[in-house]
């Protein structure tokens, strides 16, 4: 089976080219990246796949690629996903969203019609949920508040619409917070995780700055979540969308509790005012019982060891290295 994935060298996509590589599928997997910049975090893979370096803004490209690929299964994880930095560049993450996902599509509509083709968005692109909305469904409507969740409204949409008009089977994953090792310190849980890490380390004074700590959100390890997509890439019915999530909400005050318990150090903790959002809810989590009914998908990893291997990650990259982990905005 020819398998293509874009933002292979992410963080998600990382993980699931180690899932889809490690020989616990019934089916060897043949495997062609997309790369556009770095590709730090699959170095250890790099013997096993094929890597094609590119822009999916360059439509010629695209076309080109998947001319020489004929993938079966495509997996579409490339994108901006700093959701505080795409208020400060909106038209970036929309035209890195928007526009390679468009060329994709459009490719694989020309060129491989049949691929199953999974396409990742956000439950960012539910936004502005109410109370009453929760646990939120497949079927709540989307209010993005944020340029991030705009972006993932329009992928989710214009995948839908490739099913509808042309029959290209599209598969829609909404995936909630994803948290795990190598993650980039622009989200909450590896921001706090590598502070503390740099506090053990002597790099930086016993202060952990913080935003928002009473935001509540559906948090899975990052290992879990590439197993849904790939069981929804085998198994999901084509133009369907699913959420991917526990299920359950923590606070961001008990990832932070609970990465105290995990640390050395004795700190204080110091609220950022830069570190608010211009839009928050107060509450998010999903109801996934589709994704369960469709796969019996359970999460594996539990969040006090999600979070104890980050920052065992985070420790471990300041011990080699000195500096902070790589991690890129656009994979």
């Amino acid at each position: 089976m020819r398998v293509l994935m874009t933002g292979i060298a992410g963080f998600a996509g990382s993980y699931l080219a180690e899932y889809l590589l490690g020989g616990d599928l019934h089916a060897p997997i043949e495997l062609h990246g997309v790369i556009h910049r770095h590709d730090t975090r699959i170095h250890h893979l790099v013997d096993r796949m094929v890597l094609h370096r590119g822009d999916l803004r360059n439509a010629l490209w695209v076309n080109d690629l998947i001319e020489e690929v004929r993938p079966d299964v495509a997996l579409h994880l490339a994108a901006w996903s700093d959701v505080g930095g795409s208020w400060e560049q909106p038209w970036t993450v929309y035209e890195l969203n928007i526009q390679c996902q468009l060329n994709l599509l459009e490719g694989l509509r020309r060129r491989r019609p049949a691929c199953r083709t999974l396409v990742v968005t956000s439950n960012e692109a539910y936004g502005l949920v109410h109370s009453e909305d929760l646990p939120i469904g497949e079927e709540t409507p989307f209010r993005p508040n944020n340029p991030y969740g705009v972006s993932k409204c329009t992928q989710d949409l214009m995948a839908l619409q490739y099913w509808q008009s042309h029959r290209l089977p599209t598969l829609r994953v909404r995936s909630f917070n994803h948290i795990g090792p190598g993650q980039s310190d622009d989200f909450v849980a590896s921001a706090f995780a590598r502070q503390l890490a740099e506090i053990e380390a002597g790099l930086r004074p016993p202060v952990v700055k913080v935003g928002n700590l009473e935001a509540e959100r559906d948090f899975t390890d990052v290992r879990d979540v590439v197993r849904a997509y790939w069981l929804l890439a085998q198994q999901g019915e084509p133009g369907m969308a699913w959420n991917v999530g526990s299920g359950e909400a923590h606070s961001v005050r008990w990832l932070l509790g609970t990465l105290l318990e995990l640390t050395t150090a004795d700190v204080t903790i110091e609220q950022d005012p830069a570190r608010m959002r211009p839009s928050d809810i107060p509450r998010s989590v999903c109801n996934n019982a589709r994704l369960v009914q469709s796969t019996g998908w359970q999460p594996q990893i539990s969040l006090r060891d999600s979070l104890r291997d980050m920052l065992n990650g985070w420790r471990a990259a300041l011990a080699h290295t000195g500096a902070p982990q790589p991690g890129a905005r656009q994979a």
